[in-house]
């Protein structure tokens, strides 16, 4: 036979496989990525009209800026038509997140990264946006102000947030997504992804963010979702063949595909036995352990449906020591936690941030998993009731870490619950319902704290009785987070520096350890406060004092020149210190990241 044919028949392989490639791809709808070659051309014909609609309300988000009372940086700035595009700067109209950078993972009262979290999960925040009307989106704007480049993931869902009759099932499909990309223009942009089609109708979109390669605060304007009311038809422009498709399938696609494992009835039984398992049957059973713990739960689903070797490897209580849920919180529901309940047996460190949104985790379903985790040091939740809470404090005495986050649905009677986890160093209570009473007992029983939030807890009515008692009974607290909170005077920071009168100036005579301070919008802070930092606190970090109108430059310098360690000063609407003020501290103190936002 002619050499030629064997080269034919490679050949024709080669194409037949780039061809099913292709048709898998076009059957997705695959248009997220701009180097795909398969490219929509969807438009809207004259009898299926397109449909250009804004928000109409902010349904659920997980941290911003602003006040809980307030709309200045909020989230619901992101409902209804646009306030500031196309202006560029820093505006209090703008939907603005809590952090950006990495300032807040580098300060000591972070939380260490959870293990098993996949490399491809780097949401930070997100918003959830409803439409007026259902329909098939054909294309997403937002309308960034400042700082754009923080979106890298959008979605879509099937749910109609005001239907009567809320869906049984509920479908999250992925419209758009792409790794974490430094944008080097802060100027206002209409960002227009490439969104692929999907098959069902929504009114309600979700914008996942993350903003660690910002320079600063993402600020967000408007959403526009563009769509048709009836699904449009996908027409495909082909070109020249791109190796690119030839690569596995996203990894959205696969993650959700062993996610969807935990939702089935699994039997290992079913699996085969051999004779001999080859060199697996050599190496002993903690290196095997050891091999197994790299992998992301989706890969222990698929590895544990190869054999009973392996299956076994893959159920052994040591492997969920660490159990982050987080990054599957569009599939999870009770049928998963049932399915992982037998395996959680050791579960030390257990993250459902996220999870549980619309009925998905019911409470049965979460107290039946609580009920055995003994050892857990480290929860943290979103979607909870009252009842929840009480399974927690009496199931897991031992609890050390609790995050509660934006459980803004909790009832202010709940948390007395969590005065009985006395063994409690970290608790975050953000955009928490907590009323004074409760926060008062938890104080009075929990005197092992050491990191404590109660950012943007609207439900306390005087902080100076607060700021007492943790004086009195909190001796180990190294990290205290009072963001946005208007009622602390005088008298409370004296108590928290067990001093009598002074305010920061006796603040910062009585924290010489002290590493980072915010002092957002506090108008009373002036150049004798910076020079008691700067004479007794010099081993601070991070330094905000946005919004200051009594702070000059040359304090600043001084607090430069004595800080060394030093990195993150925030002189935003310092109305003392100018463009030329920060360019000339800049020059001299290089290694310090000096912020100053603008308005246009």
């Amino acid at each position: 036979m002619s050499p030629v044919f064997p080269m034919l028949t490679v050949l024709t392989m080669f194409y037949y496989m780039c061809l099913r490639r292709r048709a898998r791809t076009a059957a997705r709808g695959e248009m997220m990525n701009s180097h795909r070659t398969v490219v929509s051309n969807s438009r809207a014909s004259p009898l299926n009209a397109e449909v250009v609609q804004y928000a109409k309300e902010v349904v659920d988000f997980s941290s911003h800026y602003g006040s809980e009372n307030s709309m200045s940086y909020t989230m619901w700035n992101l409902a209804g038509v646009p306030n500031v595009f196309p202006s560029s700067g820093d505006f209090t109209q703008t939907a603005v997140f809590r952090t950006y950078g990495t300032w807040w993972d580098q300060c000591p009262s972070a939380s260490l990264p959870f293990k098993r979290t996949p490399p491809n999960f780097q949401s930070h925040d997100y918003v959830e946006l409803a439409f007026e009307q259902q329909v098939y989106p054909i294309a997403v704007h937002i309308l960034e102000t400042y700082h754009p480049g923080a979106v890298i993931r959008i979605l879509a869902c099937s749910a109609n947030p005001y239907s009567p009759n809320p869906s049984a099932e509920v479908r999250w499909e992925i419209l758009w997504s792409e790794k974490p990309t430094k944008v080097n223009a802060s100027q206002a942009r209409q960002f227009k992804p490439c969104i692929k089609q999907i098959n069902f109708p929504t009114n309600l979109i979700r914008l996942e963010v993350n903003s660690s390669l910002l320079d600063y605060y993402t600020e967000l304007d408007a959403v526009v979702l563009h769509g048709t009311k009836d699904k449009p038809v996908l027409s495909l422009k082909t070109s020249l063949i791109d190796m690119n498709d030839l690569e596995d399938d996203d990894y959205e696609e696969k993650d959700s595909c062993g996610i969807d494992n935990l939702n089935k009835k699994f039997s290992s039984a079913a699996l085969r036995e051999g004779p001999n398992n080859g060199y697996f049957d050599k190496l002993p059973y903690e290196l095997i352990q050891l091999i197994v713990n790299h992998l992301t739960l989706p890969d222990l689903c698929r590895l544990a449906q190869t054999c009973k070797l392996l299956n076994q490897h893959c159920c052994d209580p040591l492997q969920y020591i660490h159990l982050n849920l987080q990054p599957y919180w569009a599939k999870l529901n009770d049928t998963s936690l049932e399915f992982l309940q037998a395996r959680c047996t050791l579960v030390q460190w257990l993250n459902l941030s996220w999870t549980g949104n619309r009925g998905f985790i019911s409470v049965s379903g979460f107290s039946r998993l609580v009920q055995r985790l003994y050892a857990l040091n480290y929860l943290a939740v979103i979607s909870l009731n009252e009842t929840c809470l009480e399974v927690i404090s009496e199931m897991c005495p031992n609890l050390q870490e609790l995050n509660l986050s934006s459980c803004d649905k909790l009832p202010p009677q709940a948390f007395n619950h969590i005065a009985k986890l006395c063994s409690l160093k970290r608790l975050v209570l953000y955009r928490t319902k907590i009323e004074q009473t409760a926060l008062l007992s938890i104080l009075n029983f929990c005197s092992e704290l050491q990191h404590l939030s109660l950012g943007s807890c609207v439900m306390i009515e005087d902080y100076d009785v607060i700021a007492s008692m943790i004086g009195a009974k909190c001796k180990k607290l190294k990290a205290l987070d009072l963001w946005r909170c208007k009622n602390i005077l005088r008298n409370g920071i004296a108590e928290l520096a067990s001093g009598s009168t002074g305010c920061f100036a006796k603040l910062a005579r009585q924290l010489p350890n002290l590493q980072k301070l915010f002092l957002t919008a506090n108008r009373s802070v002036c150049d004798t406060d910076i020079q008691e930092l700067a004479s007794n606190c010099t081993r601070l970090r991070q330094l905000d004092i946005l919004g200051t109108r009594m702070v000059s430059p040359a304090s600043l310098r001084k607090l430069l020149e004595s800080c060394k360690d030093l990195s993150l000063l925030d002189v935003s609407f310092c109305s003392q210190i100018d463009n030329r003020a920060v360019l000339e501290l800049n020059a001299s103190f290089p290694k310090v990241f000096i912020k100053k936002s603008f308005t246009q």
